[in-house]
């Protein structure tokens, strides 16, 4: 018979047997407790988690540090520290286009499923009930973790929420559960973060063999978002949301989709400013010439989703627009842009003095200090960690906006490195472009990762992130999720599509200061439609409309910022080599789109862009509608 304390659980009989065999279960009541739990005790300062493993002895796979305002999560691996964007596989026969248990290591899932559940009968675990996606349109889920994984249980909690025992009055049948099991890292997977998607019978499992919450606790429950909106046909957006409202009350929404690094997280943080208060849009690598405006009052931001968006049927209203709402409770945010004291005073003083202890990754942590977001972890001598990580509690974020809103702009980051004469590249991204319809869906079927980017393994050639720049975390079919991004496109015809760059535009270093000004100049201007006689047809097609003047505050910027072949820098002919690079890596990512299964407009819009199509043909694919 199950214990008393989980006879609430409606769950198979296999879960059933490991929460009647394991050693005890602990059942999270608040974040205090989650406190003590990460810090294997009321009294430590410090914690070590670490496991028995065949062959290896003792490992250790992750320090907890008890800091002034919060916990402090550092991994021995320097491998551990980002998530492995090859981390996902599917376990079970269903439809998918991912890398299968069975392709990757030769043998079904099943015998290390049961494996890893034998494992788990021998643990004392915590065992979690939450609501994967937000208690309102969420879907029931459970975490099984042994107990000294507290801080990953917490990590969890914090980003999705949990359901404490005492708040559930009836029977809680999970659609969706995640094991975690990390001594199996070592055993079979010779130490690389993997992590198992196995769906069957309406359920979905997510097995994780690591302790980096990102693949898993993050990630993993993304997955199971894609999953259920793949069957049940919607979209859970990979994108960051935020209302500006100026000095004058005017308010624009904009949505900031992208691949990792493509500046979400920064779509929804206040504009950096120097010492004396002056904006540094760019900065030119070759000239030394810096580009400086000032923006004495900026628009109120109001943060609504940080990664994840839930575009639910239930949401939809009607309008023309998009409606979307957060999907999380929590939110995964990387510092390493955060390099010294007032770079970021919002987030600073949050992180610093928060309401209640937060909990850091990847950051230099000692006992009974302050965490400081940065000081970040050295992957070696002089090398920082570029991926230092502060979970966030939504409730905690300030003017946080938590009903349903609707998107007046979609916007879509690219992480551009610089390009000049002497090397040309794809940099050739203006400060912002028009996209048409038609353009806004292949960017998000492509979606770059592009330049430099500090939050997975991988290298800086560019690649693409996948459909959606949410395909790394999806379990289906890709072509499936290119229909739906379609439809959705052609459902909210109200919305507006837009691309910023981040990094660098031709030859000057840009951060992400494009983003923060088009937010200013949309919201101030008190419509996100630019007017035509202000649009001129990019020198390369898929970039849809550059701009021929962009104003703030009395500013003009440089019209080499906005078109990239103005640059005396680059000039026309390294323009065009870049566009070159740009259309062969679109060419090359769509032609996996091809298929009987595509819509038969989407298969039009390819083969546009594969024989080299106009900025005109692509706006005859989709003709605006007002």
């Amino acid at each position: 018979m199950i214990r008393e304390e989980v006879s609430y659980l409606v769950i198979p009989k296999e879960v059933e047997d490991i929460l009647i065999s394991c050693k005890g279960i602990i059942i999270p009541e608040s974040r205090e407790h989650f406190l003590e739990l990460a810090m294997g005790g009321k009294d430590n300062m410090e914690f070590e988690v670490k496991y028995e493993v065949s062959g290896k002895g003792e490992v250790v796979e992750a320090v907890i540090t008890r800091a002034k305002n919060g916990i402090v999560v550092n991994y021995p691996d320097v491998y551990m520290r980002r998530r492995d964007p090859d981390s996902l596989v599917v376990g079970d026969e269903g439809d998918t286009d991912k890398p299968t248990f069975k392709e990757r290591f030769g043998e079904d899932f099943d015998s290390l499923r049961e494996k890893t559940f034998n494992w788990l009968k021998g643990q004392e675990l915590i065992v979690m009930p939450f609501m994967s996606g937000g208690h309102e349109l969420g879907y029931p889920s459970l975490l099984i973790a042994p107990s000294n994984a507290g801080f990953f249980a917490w990590a969890l909690a914090d980003i999705q929420g949990f359901i404490p025992r005492n708040q559930l009055r009836e029977k809680f049948e999970p659609m969706a559960i995640v094991y975690v099991a990390p001594p199996f890292r070592h055993t079979h997977f010779s130490g690389k973060q993997i992590v198992v998607h196995y769906r069957s019978n309406g359920r979905h499992e997510v097995f994780s063999y690591n302790l980096y919450p990102g693949p898993s606790a993050k990630k993993g429950i993304y997955g199971v978002l894609i999953n259920i909106g793949e069957m049940e046909g919607w979209v859970t957006a990979h994108a960051s949301t935020v209302k500006i409202v100026t000095p004058y009350d005017n308010e624009l929404v904009i949505m900031h989709e992208g691949a990792s690094g493509g500046g979400k997280s920064e779509m929804i943080q206040q504009m950096h400013r120097e010492k004396d208060n002056r904006i540094l849009v760019g900065e030119n690598i070759i000239t030394g010439e810096r580009y400086y405006i000032e923006i004495k009052e900026s628009c109120e931001i109001f943060p609504i989703t940080d990664d994840m968006a839930l575009c639910h049927p239930r949401l939809q209203n009607g309008s023309g627009k998009m409606v979307i709402k957060d999907a999380e409770q929590g939110w995964f945010v990387r510092v390493d842009q955060i390099k010294r004291y007032g770079t970021d005073p919002q987030l600073e003083g949050i992180t610093i003095h928060p309401p209640e202890p937060l909990i850091f990754l990847n950051i230099e942590g000692h006992p009974g200090a302050t965490a400081l977001i940065w000081e970040h972890t050295m992957d070696e001598p002089g090398k920082p960690c570029p991926n230092p990580r502060v979970i966030l509690p939504r409730r905690f974020v300030p003017n946080i906006i938590n009903e349903p809103v609707e998107v007046d702009v979609r916007s879509f980051g690219f992480r551009t490195p610089p390009c000049t004469k002497e090397k040309p590249t794809y940099g050739i991204v203006g400060l912002f472009h028009v996209l048409p319809p038609a353009l806004a869906w292949l960017w998000r079927l492509v979606s770059p990762r592009g330049y430099d980017n500090p939050s997975i393994t991988d290298g800086d050639l560019m690649s693409s992130e996948g459909v959606g720049s949410y395909w790394p975390f999806a379990t289906g079919k890709m072509v499936k999720q290119a229909n739906l991004l379609l439809q959705q496109i052609l459902d909210y015809p109200r919305t507006q599509y837009i691309l910023i760059p981040n990094q660098y535009i031709g030859a000057y270093r840009v951060g992400f200061m494009p983003e923060w000004i088009v937010r200013e100049y949309l919201a101030k201007r008190g419509s996100a439609r630019i007017k035509p006689d202000n649009l001129k047809p990019a020198r390369c097609s898929l970039l849809g409309f550059a701009l021929e003047t962009l104003k703030v505050e009395g500013h003009y910027i440089p019209k080499a910022l906005l078109q990239v072949d103005q640059q005396p820098e680059v000039g026309p002919e390294a323009y065009d080599k870049g566009a070159e690079m740009l259309k062969a890596f679109f060419k090359k990512e769509l032609q996996k789109f091809l298929s009987l299964d595509l819509d038969p407009l989407g298969k039009r819009i390819i083969e546009c862009c594969l024989a080299d199509g106009t900025l005109e043909d692509y706006i005859k694919l989709i003709p605006p509608r007002r």
